[in-house]
C-alpha cells in the first residue's frame, strides 16, 4: 500500500493552487511583505510535485527513502511555505507567522522549516546541491527548482556539465521561465535563448511544458518519475506568467516584491476567489 494515500485528482490539485496563491497574497500583506510575483508564477510547479511527483511523507520529513526537492530560486520561499502547510508539513496556521519575530518562516527558506532540504537564496547554488544530493544517494530522486533569471549565474552551468558527465539520470530541473527578474526583462540584461538548446547542448534530456497546466507538466515530469534509462539528467521548461492569477501585476516586472495593504490584500483575494469560480463552475 503507497503509505503516501492516492495522488489527489486534477480538481483537487486546483483547489490546492487556489488555496496556496491565498496563502501568498496573506503573507505579502504581512508587515515584510513578500516576492510576490515569482511566487504566483511558482504555484502549479510546487504544487504538482508536492502533490502528485515527489515520493515524501510529512509526518517523517527526514526520511531516508524520500525523494529531494531544493527550491534553488529561494525568493519564492512563500510559495513553497504554502505548499508544505497544505501538504500538512506544518499547520496552515503557522503562514500568519511569516517575517515576524521568532518565526522560522523567514524570507528564504531554512532547514528549520519541515520539508526544507537547504537553506537557499543566493541564486545559483541550486542545481549543484540537488546534484550532490543525486551523487549521495542514487536511488533517490532528486529535483531542482530553479529561476530563470539566475540561468545567468555560472555556477549553473557548472552544475548542469557535471551532472551529464556523472550520468545522473535520477536527477529533474524544473525552470520557472516567467521570462522575468529584478531589473526587467532576462533577454535584456543577459539573454537566456536558445534556452532549450542550451542545455541540450550540455548532455541533458530537455522537456518544455505550460507551467501553469497540470496535465502538461505531469506529462513533462513523467520521465523523471520513472527513471531514464540513458543515464542523463533532465530539465523541464516550464513557460509561466510572473504573477499569475491577478490580471493587473501579471507579466510586470514590478510584482516582483510587494507590501500589500489591507484592502490591496482584499482586492487581491476577491479576484482569485472570483477567477476560480469561473473556472470551476
Amino acid at each position: 500500500m503507497d503509505p503516501h494515500g492516492p495522488p489527489p485528482t486534477s480538481v483537487d490539485l486546483a483547489a490546492t493552487a487556489h488555496r496556496v496563491r491565498e496563502h501568498v497574497v496573506g503573507m505579502c500583506a504581512g508587515p515584510e511583505g513578500g516576492h510576490l510575483g515569482g511566487s504566483m508564477s511558482l504555484v502549479e510547479i510546487l504544487t504538482l510535485l508536492y502533490f502528485d511527483v515527489l515520493n515524501v511523507d510529512p509526518a517523517r520529513p527526514d526520511a531516508p527513502d524520500r525523494d529531494i526537492l531544493v527550491l534553488s530560486k529561494g525568493h519564492g520561499a512563500i510559495c513553497l511555505y504554502a505548499v508544505l502547510a497544505e501538504r500538512g508539513f506544518f499547520p496552515v496556521g503557522e503562514l500568519a507567522e511569516y517575517a515576524r519575530p521568532g518565526s522560522r518562516l523567514m524570507g528564504h527558506p531554512v532547514r528549520a522549516v519541515p520539508g526544507v532540504e537547504m537553506p537557499t537564496g543566493s541564486l545559483g547554488h541550486g542545481l549543484a546541491l540537488a546534484t550532490g544530493f543525486a551523487v549521495a544517494s542514487p536511488a533517490r530522486r532528486c529535483f531542482a527548482v530553479m529561476g530563470d533569471g539566475e540561468l545567468q549565474e555560472g555556477s549553473v552551468w557548472e552544475a548542469a556539465m557535471s551532472a551529464a558527465s556523472l550520468g545522473l539520470g535520477n536527477l529533474t530541473a524544473v525552470i520557472d521561465r516567467n521570462r522575468l527578474q529584478l531589473n526587467g526583462p532576462t533577454e535584456d540584461t543577459v539573454a537566456l535563448e536558445p534556452l532549450a538548446d542550451r542545455w541540450r547542448g550540455f548532455g541533458w534530456t530537455v522537456r518544455e511544458a505550460d507551467g501553469h497546466d497540470f496535465g502538461a507538466l505531469r506529462s513533462a515530469l513523467t520521465p523523471g518519475a520513472t527513471g531514464r534509462p540513458t543515464g542523463r539528467p533532465m530539465v523541464v521548461i516550464a513557460h509561466t506568467v510572473k504573477g499569475r492569477g491577478l490580471p493587473s501585476i501579471e507579466g510586470r516586472v514590478r510584482s516582483h516584491y510587494a507590501t500589500l495593504g489591507g484592502r490591496q490584500a482584499e482586492r487581491a483575494l476577491a479576484v482569485l476567489r472570483a477567477r476560480h469560480r469561473r473556472a470551476t463552475s
